[in-house]
């Protein structure tokens, strides 16, 4: 079975039985006895690419490139002669980097030039985007984290790419990213200027420099990893904003994203876009320590000290209070860390020791009501732990203690609880795990998505689980078996949040493609389209009472529903100055709280008044939650954060920090006891709340 290797050929199909193409009569060739064309795979440029197989290696697949230029004139051949002998020089310079195809040969036959290479099983990250729509924060930067490495040493080798797009960056089936078509690469002297005019590269990935002088800088393959980045969190070609904007688009690049970035990735990417290449990244490994920070320092702990009183007899329990380097009380708004101090760190003289064994001694009752676990480690019993103690307004409160599941190994994107409290549900990457919500303990894990899984909601009756994906799907899965009942398709992009009425009879879905849709949950056949919002649908949520439908979205406004006629209430409709990320709605359907940027709004859901204005979050606030009681307010935020805020009153609670990288979602289980959120740090955290 051979393909032909005429570039003129118009059809050249995989043949047998024969010696000669039957559309062009052009031999049918085995290159030097070895590597078998089986399939063409297009090209462009200067050549064209063909799977083959290599005979002497078990038929082993390769990839045989041929110098097929498509240029007129003396001069134009001899440049497109020179890169594609460029592209095999630099191929073996590289060497056997396991993320750059490997050289396998270089050689002329039948008056043609030919480069074989290794074949790399994968999909590209524009054939990708277009089939699973546009990438997440969290694959843009697993992708900047694998690609930068490998540009790092391609820049070591004093080689410049000259051609970073989707097109040319391949994800393999182990999830790792290939760099591959070296054909535009140039080698890195003192002096890097072509002939005036040349251009090198692809529009609108090629930087200023290159497109104007033929420059070539490792700063400008670092832009076209910035425009690929962008290309694949917009949708959008960069070259279709410069051909309306020029290089002005780098500019506003954030105006076309469907879903905003967190800071920390805004400012990488507008570095890697300046115009002026002198003030973008100089190396890779620049964006590689902004793109991993170190650590901030952790000031060291103070230990937590108690003052037993001269006459624990007579002294009343109001006064035994915890004694602290600051005499000024400690400001509500302070953020309180639930951080374990251990107890071989604190060390109780033999008075402090004799003292408060006599106070435990003489005064049980009073003894019941002091710090059991600070009183026990000055007891200098080994391996117990003692949490902070602050006083909150007057009121010794305790922070929360705090347990981690090491969850997935990428970020989590939504959490959720049973019912029955006793069932926790994470979503990642292209997976769902199931938990022992009580002991922590993994029950199983899910598969089946292929892209993120966004959010994650379970039936009143607590025997249906549905996740949304951003591969456009939304699956139901039978919670106790783990069984896949059945997929949902969304023809039209990425599902962003999902959320089932109180009498279980209607699932409800948000999209990218600015739509609402309800679906009958029994029988998965689609009810409604609700259309109205004019960007993505970020958050949906509905009344306990099951009548009012809420959504978010990122045209910034909040919208309700009648989820009876499927119509609009105008009259309730508000809006943010930014994108709206998440609402929730109070247990007693009175209280409706929505999120934008780092700020939280609290409404009246009966009249569409504000009621708070929440801040203090110095990212965006991406999770907003109610306890069952209806009193406290949870959000989570990007700046790696949880707050707890007085439902009442507007005044922040306290303060959780125990995440290393953005909250992605917060939840409360149905008894009020236990917080759980979902972070970037690819974790799942637990916090007792009594």
């Amino acid at each position: 079975m051979l393909c032909c290797l005429n570039p003129a050929c118009q059809n050249p199909s995989v043949h047998d039985s024969t010696k000669y193409c039957p559309d062009c009569g052009a031999p049918l060739l085995i290159l030097r006895n070895r590597y078998c064309p089986a399939k063409s795979l297009g090209g462009g440029g200067f050549a064209k690419t063909y799977l083959a197989e290599d005979v002497d290696k078990l038929r082993e697949k390769c990839v045989i490139k041929q110098f097929a230029p498509q240029v007129q004139g003396t001069a134009g051949l001899q440049k497109a002669t020179e890169l594609f002998e460029q592209e095999a020089r630099r191929l073996q310079q590289l060497g056997e980097h396991p993320q750059i195809p490997t050289l396998l040969a270089y050689f002329q036959e039948d008056s043609r030039l030919y480069l074989v290479q290794q074949f790399i099983d994968g999909q590209n990250l524009l054939d990708e985007l277009q089939q699973q729509g546009t990438f997440s924060e969290g694959k843009i930067r697993d992708l900047l984290q694998d690609l930068l490495n490998i540009l790092q040493v391609v820049h070591q080798q004093k080689v410049i790419h000259r051609d970073i797009k989707p097109e040319n960056i391949i994800q393999r089936g182990d999830g790792k990213i290939v760099l591959i078509d070296f054909g535009a690469s140039k080698q890195l002297t003192q002096t890097i200027v072509a002939t005036q005019g040349t251009m090198i590269g692809s529009f609108g990935y090629a930087p200023l420099e290159q497109m104007q002088g033929g420059e070539a800088y490792p700063a400008g393959d670092l832009y076209g990893l910035g425009a690929t980045c962008f290309h694949l969190l917009s949708g959008i070609h960069p070259w279709e904003l410069w051909k309306r904007q020029g290089y002005g688009w780098v500019a506003n690049w954030r105006e076309n994203l469907q879903q905003p970035v967190s800071q920390e990735l805004g400012q990488i990417l507008d570095k890697l876009l300046h115009e002026d290449y002198q003030q973008r990244y100089g190396s890779a490994q620049e964006v590689l320590q902004a793109l991993n920070p170190p650590p901030k320092p952790v000031p060291p702990t103070q230990p937590v000290i108690i003052t037993p009183p001269s006459s624990p007899s007579v002294v009343p329990p109001t006064q035994l209070a915890i004694s602290t380097p600051a005499p000024s009380p400690v400001p509500p708004t302070v953020p309180i860390q639930a951080q374990a101090i251990p107890a071989a760190s604190i060390k109780p003289s033999a008075k402090t020791k004799i003292a408060t064994k006599n106070l435990l001694t003489q005064n049980p009752k009073l003894t019941k009501r002091l710090l059991v676990g600070a009183a026990i480690t000055l007891l200098g019993l080994v391996g117990s732990q003692i949490y902070g103690y602050v006083r909150y307004q007057g009121v010794l409160s305790n922070s929360f203690s705090e347990r981690t599941l090491p969850v997935h190994s990428s970020l989590v994107r939504s959490v959720a609880i049973s019912p029955d409290g006793k069932t926790l549900v994470s979503g990642g990457y292209k997976t769902i795990k199931l938990w022992n919500l009580e002991t922590g303990k993994e029950i199983r894990t899910l598969t089946g998505h292929s892209g993120n899984v966004s959010s994650v909601a379970i039936s009143p009756d607590g025997k249906t689980l549905v996740s949304g994906s951003e591969d456009k799907t939304i699956k139901l899965w039978n919670l106790e078996t783990g069984k896949e009942i059945r997929t949902l398709t969304r023809d039209s992009d990425l599902v962003s949040s999902v959320t089932i009425s109180p009498d279980g009879k209607t699932l409800v879905s948000g999209s990218a493609d600015n739509n609402i849709k309800l679906w009958n949950l029994e029988t998965g056949e689609e009810i409604s389209t609700l259309t109205g919002h004019s960007d993505k649908v970020s958050s949906v949520a509905i009344s306990p009472d099951g009548k009012t439908l809420v959504s978010g979205s990122y045209d910034k406004t909040i919208k309700l529903w009648n989820l009876e006629t499927k119509k609009e209430i105008p009259t309730l409709t508000k809006k943010h100055s930014d994108s709206v990320s998440s609402v929730a709605i109070s247990p007693d359907g009175k209280t409706l709280a929505s999120s934008a940027d780092n700020t939280i709004k609290l409404w009246n859901l009966l009249t569409g008044e504000k009621i708070h204005t929440f801040t203090g979050h110095s990212d965006l606030v991406s999770s907003v939650a109610i306890s069952p009681d209806g009193k406290t307010l949870i959000s989570g935020s990007w700046d790696k954060t949880i707050k707890l805020w007085n439902l009442e009153t507007g005044k922040e609670i306290r303060t959780l920090a125990g995440h290393s990288d953005k909250v992605s979602s917060v939840t409360i289980s149905p008894d009020g006891k236990t917080l759980v959120s979902g972070s970037w740090d690819e974790t799942v955290k637990l916090w007792q709340l009594e």
